[in-house]
Parts: C-alpha cells; structure tokens; sequence
C-alpha cells in the first residue's frame, strides 16, 4: 500500500482509498480525485510540494500533505 506522494514522476497510479477527514477529503474529491479513478504524476517539485498530477483530463496541483491522503495502487 501505498501513498500517491511516493509514486515516482511518470507513472500512472489507480486510486484505491481516500484517508483524512471532512474538509479536507471533500476537497480532494471535489478535484475529481475518487476510488477507481486514474492519476498520472507529471511533476514532483524538487522539495516534494507541489505534486502535478493529470486527472480525468485536468492538471491539478496537490499539496504534499494532500497527496498522503491518496491510497493508490
């Protein structure tokens, strides 16, 4: 198991779970971001934050803690 923030740059990665609570996992899925869906990691900033990721069709940035919250696959 593991988190969409250790996925290596390049790689495509299905959503398995979602962690965190309220606000937070709201807004994740708000971007889109829901079990089942495929994220493709574009960009890691050499400090790890921000993460750009391609989901269905759209370029997001997601905040280094955000994307611990991701389960992927």
């Amino acid at each position: 198991m593991k988190t969409l923030r250790e996925t290596a740059c390049g790689q495509t990665v299905k959503v398995t779970k979602l962690t965190g609570e309220g606000p937070v996992k709201r807004r994740i899925m708000d971007m889109g971001i829901t079990k089942g869906v495929e994220v493709f990691v574009r960009k890691v900033a050499p400090l790890g934050d921000p993460i750009e990721v391609t989901v269905r069709g759209y370029e997001l940035s997601l905040r280094k803690a955000d994307a611990e919250m991701i389960i992927v696959e």
